[in-house]
This record gives C-alpha cells, sequence and structure tokens, in this order.
C-alpha cells in the first residue's frame, strides 16, 4: 500500500470522477485507475462504484474511510513537521442551500483562512437531498441546509442547529407590499412570485403556504441567491427564511428589503451537517467552530436590535 494511492481515491471521491480527479493529480486516467484497482486487490474490496456518469466511494470503502482520512491527515502532520513545503492544500468542500451566505458563511471562512491560510475552501450551491447524499459519499465535508419543526437529521449524519428564524417576504425597496408592517399570504398571490425549484425547503413551504392556490406569475430558480436577484430585478416577490436576507449585501445597499408573513409562526432552522465519524478532521471542526461563534454573533446582534 502506498500513500499515493489513497490520495488518489480521496481525489476521485471528492471530485466524483476518475477523469476530474486525474486531471486535478495531474496524472493520466489509466495510471489513477490502475492505482486505485491495486489497492482494491489489496485490501480485499471494491472501494469505487465506478459507472458511466462518474465514479463513488461504494459502501464498503465509506466504513474504510475515516480510517484513511486518519492516515492521510497523520502523513501531512510529518510532512509538515519535517518541512515539506510541498504538501498539498487541504480543499474543504463545503455545500450549502445557499442560506445565511452574508450572516454566516462568509465570515465563518474568512475567520478559518486566519487560522488555516492553506485551505482551500470550495463552497458547493446544491439541494438539500444532493448535499446529504454527498455528505454521505464523502463528496462533500459540511452542509449546511433548513429544517422545518418534525424534520430529523439523516442517518450517519450529525446536526448542529445554528440559528433560527422565520419567513419572510422579500420584495424590492419602494414595492407597495413594503408599507406594511406583515404581508397576508393572500396578497403575495397577486404578485409576480419567485419560487424555489422542487427540493429546496421554500419549495415545500410555500406550497403549503398557497395550499394549492398559486399565484399567476411565477418564476422558479435555484437557491435563495438567485432568488434574491431575481428580486431585485423586478421580476417578483419570493419568501425565504430572514437569516438568509437579514445583512445580505442587496439588503444593505437598500436594493430589496423583507415583511413578515400575517399569521404564520413557521420556525425555520439552519442546521450544520457532517459525516458521523469518531475522527473529524481537523479543519472541519474549524470550520464548525466559526460557524457556530457566529451564529452566536449574529443571534445577540438580532436580539439586541429587537430589543432596541
Amino acid at each position: 500500500m502506498r500513500i499515493e494511492q489513497l490520495e488518489y481515491l480521496a481525489a476521485v471521491t471528492q471530485h466524483g470522477s476518475l477523469r476530474r480527479a486525474s486531471e486535478r493529480l495531474h496524472i493520466s486516467q489509466p495510471a489513477l485507475s490502475e492505482a486505485v484497482s491495486k489497492l482494491e486487490r489489496e485490501l480485499g474490496v471494491t472501494l469505487l462504484d465506478r459507472r458511466r456518469t462518474g465514479a463513488r466511494i461504494s459502501r464498503q470503502g465509506r466504513d474504510l474511510q475515516q480510517f484513511m482520512v486518519e492516515v492521510l491527515e497523520a502523513v501531512d502532520r510529518l510532512r509538515t513537521a519535517a518541512g515539506d513545503q510541498s504538501t498539498a492544500a487541504r480543499v474543504l468542500r463545503v455545500g450549502t442551500v445557499n442560506a445565511a451566505t452574508s450572516t454566516l458563511l462568509v465570515p465563518a471562512i474568512r475567520a478559518l483562512r486566519g487560522q488555516r491560510p492553506g485551505t482551500t475552501v470550495e463552497v458547493v450551491n446544491t439541494q438539500q437531498a444532493e448535499i446529504v447524499q454527498a455528505l454521505d459519499e464523502g463528496s462533500l465535508d459540511v452542509g449546511l441546509v433548513n429544517v422545518l419543526p418534525g424534520d430529523d437529521v439523516p442517518p450517519g449524519l450529525v446536526g448542529s442547529e445554528l440559528v433560527h428564524g422565520r419567513p419572510v417576504v422579500v420584495m424590492p425597496t419602494g414595492h407597495p407590499l413594503a408599507d406594511l408592517d406583515e404581508v397576508p399570504p393572500e396578497a403575495l398571490r397577486a404578485e409576480p412570485f419567485v419560487a424555489m425549484r422542487a427540493g429546496y425547503l421554500m419549495h415545500r413551504f410555500v406550497h403549503r403556504l398557497f395550499a394549492g392556490e398559486e399565484p399567476v406569475t411565477t418564476y422558479s430558480t435555484d437557491g435563495a441567491e438567485m432568488g434574491k436577484q431575481m428580486v431585485a430585478e423586478g421580476l417578483g416577490v419570493t419568501v425565504l427564511p430572514d437569516f438568509s436576507v437579514d445583512g445580505d449585501p442587496l439588503t444593505r445597499a437598500g436594493v430589496i428589503t423583507y415583511r413578515p408573513l400575517a399569521g404564520d409562526r413557521t420556525a425555520v432552522t439552519l442546521l450544520l451537517l457532517h459525516r458521523r465519524a469518531e475522527h473529524v478532521p481537523a479543519a472541519v471542526r474549524e470550520l464548525g467552530a466559526a460557524l457556530v461563534a457566529q451564529a452566536r454573533v449574529y443571534g445577540e446582534a438580532r436580539d439586541a436590535a429587537v430589543a432596541g
């Protein structure tokens, strides 16, 4: 067994295909595939499920993944202690449904950069189900998802509550609905509406809110960031968790604003997810700690604003 074989396997798991991993590692795809195959033969297990659409770590591979991560981290520590400047920087992959990007995620990444300047953070914007699957397979390290009361943490994952909020109506500044203290749900049916695509929590919430009587004009998009941009461009209004709008650059610039929904007290919680394991990589722990710390700062500031 060679260390590079474990590094090759980690790269395939992270990038989702032999081709992309070989490009990242600057080796040929046949050489990469053969190195992983030799490791499989030596261990006597199938580590990758090879498909036409890519390659994913197998169930047997997931059972061994924690031990492989521990070995690679130990090797990195050894190289660092020996002064090996060629050690590849750790890549930390974060999956998000575009929730609390400005209020939590960006400040936490900035804090992590101060602690680990050599760590590269890749942010992947996608749906909750895809985040859960990628965490389970090891191609994501951390996930940020929204949940409603009664939603369970998926098996095999650990969830930590970061912030609690409520759905709000997001609209361009100067919109007639901005004159209201709270927006009745029925008022939204007369407005062009920017909906989240199926697979996002806000799609589920809005479907329940409208009870089958959808607005006449609707748009559909992926994630809160594009939804806010479409609202800013005057295409319509939308409904998002307040922590995804509060502190957003478009809100700070006075381009968009938001109001509570009248008669609705639904709680939305932002969860931090990672794979259940006895050993959690240091970079994952530190990003998690930065997110928790930033969530505390945000919560205290919001409470102070309400009290004031």
